[in-house]
């Protein structure tokens, strides 16, 4: 995933909504705390939104290339994803016990820049390619890698590309080199970004209940690793890497140089957002029914009360929530509930991604016509045989 490392929201919640500087505890303003988690609100939106609508045209791709290979996630693959989710973050902190915490940042702060880059540069380029004057001396390259020799030789990388990716990439380039150098609040949100459309167009769920496993897991996973341990809020409190979106509460005090930030982990944009981007595809795949898209907006409108509840939440009781404990039962809940009414429940779990092709029932009578044409056949070659003697 994009981030198994699931960090709640807002995770500074467990110190109350204050910034503290010189050891004076200055409070956030209830206009740069609306400012602060609205801003996260849709941020947090825009990436389910057109993630969801890439990965429609992202799995139409898939089904027109006759040699794509198909990835989808069996019923086990999804039930045991928060077991390894549970292992990479349990490792992280005790990493971060045992070695230095600068050192551990400077390895995934490199790790993550390739990342961010690469993942802002997918997103850019139509934009870029759409901006650039049609008199721009574009002209195309093809990279290929081979391991092996002779006949044993194999691909390992074949990458076409041109000179509006290379302007794309070296864009992107800039803004990576920027994250490296000032770690800018900006700069962190704009790989978090690119990482989240990204993980809501390509980790594509095959089925609704292979989603209700993954989820229910998750579900599971992030209130005991927040509510049971300390391991979540201090890896999230000692990662530095864009896995997480944040907006400044003193915005309005300070400006861009502000220090009192709430923050959302990927984990709870990108693990719904692959959740509602299914419901989409399934919306489309009964296009020819009235309705138009009412499961993906159900989900959609689920989600944001969910995140809303959770804020609500986090500041009745100060303390940082798994948010996944209120998105999970609104994104997964209203939608069945939806679909319950409707009639269409069994369609729902019925629909898959990509189906199993269906093995062809054999025909009655031919595997005995079959063995009739055998035996006779092997009767000639007897007969033939004793003429020749």
């Amino acid at each position: 995933m994009a981030n198994a490392e699931n960090i709640s929201l807002p995770d500074l919640a467990e110190t109350g909504p204050e910034v503290t500087i010189n050891g004076t505890k200055i409070p956030s303003t209830p206009e740069g705390m609306a400012v602060a988690y609205s801003s996260l609100v849709l941020m947090a939106l825009l990436p389910i939104f057109f993630g969801a609508f890439r990965s429609v045209k992202h799995h139409q791709e898939q089904k027109n290339d006759e040699n794509a290979q198909l990835e989808t996630m069996t019923h086990r693959d999804a039930a045991m994803f928060p077991i390894y989710a549970s292992c990479a973050l349990f490792g992280l902190y005790v990493f971060f016990q045992i070695f230095s915490k600068e050192h551990i940042n400077l390895l995934l702060t490199g790790y993550f820049f390739f990342l961010g880059v690469l993942a802002l540069a997918h997103i850019l380029g139509p934009v870029v390619n759409s901006l650039l004057p049609a008199a721009f001396p574009n002209r195309k390259y093809h990279l290929k890698f081979f391991e092996g020799d002779g006949e044993i030789m194999e691909d390992v990388i074949d990458y076409q590309f041109d000179r509006r990716d290379l302007v794309t990439l070296a864009i992107c380039g800039l803004t990576g080199v920027w994250y490296l150098w000032k770690k800018h609040w900006i700069a962190n949100n704009l790989f978090g970004l690119a990482f989240s459309v990204n993980g809501v167009e390509l980790l594509q769920l095959n089925s609704v209940l292979t989603g209700c496993i993954l989820l229910g897991g998750l579900f599971i996973y992030d209130i005991f690793w927040v509510f049971g341990t300390n391991v979540m809020v201090t890896v999230a409190k000692s990662f530095e890497a864009p896995i997480k979106l944040v907006f400044p509460q003193d915005l309005l005090e300070k400006g861009l140089d502000s220090s009192n930030f709430a923050m959302l982990g990927l984990g709870d944009i990108v693990i719904p957002g692959i959740f509602i981007a299914l419901l989409l595809r399934f919306d489309c795949s009964l296009q020819k029914r009235p309705g138009g898209r009412v499961y993906f907006y159900a989900g959609f409108l689920a989600y944001i009360g969910g995140l809303l509840t959770t804020i609500f939440i986090m500041h009745v009781f100060k303390h940082a929530q798994p948010a996944l404990l209120y998105l999970v039962p609104a994104c997964t809940g209203v939608p069945l509930l939806v679909a319950l009414l409707k009639g269409e429940i069994k369609e729902m779990f019925a629909y898959e991604d990509n189906p199993a092709p269906e093995e062809k029932p054999a025909v009655e009578g031919e595997g005995d016509a079959t063995q009739d044409a055998t035996a006779k056949e092997g009767s000639s070659k007897t007969a033939e045989i004793k003429k020749v003697k």
